[in-house]
C-alpha cells in the first residue's frame, strides 16, 4: 500500500524521464488524471491515454523531449504537500516556481489548476507539487 499514491506518480515520471523511456506506465486515480491533463495543456508531457477498461486501471504518459538535445520537457518535478505535512496557500501567497517559468499545481474548491488560473479566479489551496 502506498502512503503518499501522488508522489509516487512524481517519481515514476522523474524516474523515467531520467532513464530517457518513452513511455510510463502509472496506476490510475481521479487526482493523477487531472494532474496529467495540466501537464499536457501545459506542454510537459507528448500525450496520454487513460486505460479504463483494464484491472487495474492505469494511465500511459508519453514523455516529451528535445529532438536535437534529447532534453526532457520535464526538468523538475517536486512534491511540496505531504500527508505527514500540508503545505497551504492564500491566493495572496500562491508561489511562483522559476519566476513564472514553471508552474506549481494546486488543489483548489474547484479543481486542481496551475497558479497562474488560481490567481486570474482570486483563489487559494492546496499546494501539490512544482514544475518545471
Amino acid at each position: 500500500m502506498l502512503t503518499d499514491p501522488i508522489a509516487d506518480y512524481l517519481t515514476r515520471i522523474r524516474n523515467a524521464s531520467l532513464a530517457k523511456h518513452r513511455m510510463v506506465e502509472i496506476p490510475s486515480s481521479k487526482i493523477k488524471k487531472e494532474i496529467t491533463k495540466i501537464l499536457f495543456d501545459k506542454g510537459y508531457i507528448l500525450n496520454y491515454k487513460f486505460e479504463d477498461d483494464t484491472f487495474p486501471k492505469t494511465i500511459k504518459i508519453a514523455l516529451k523531449y528535445h529532438p536535437q538535445t534529447k532534453e526532457s520537457a520535464i526538468s523538475m518535478l517536486k512534491r511540496v504537500s505531504t500527508p505527514g505535512l500540508r503545505k497551504y496557500a492564500g491566493v495572496d501567497e500562491l508561489p511562483r516556481v522559476l519566476n513564472g517559468l514553471g508552474i506549481a499545481i494546486i488543489s483548489t474548491s474547484r479543481g486542481l489548476m496551475t497558479d497562474k488560473e488560481a490567481r486570474a479566479l482570486n483563489i487559494g489551496g492546496e499546494v501539490v507539487c512544482y514544475v518545471s
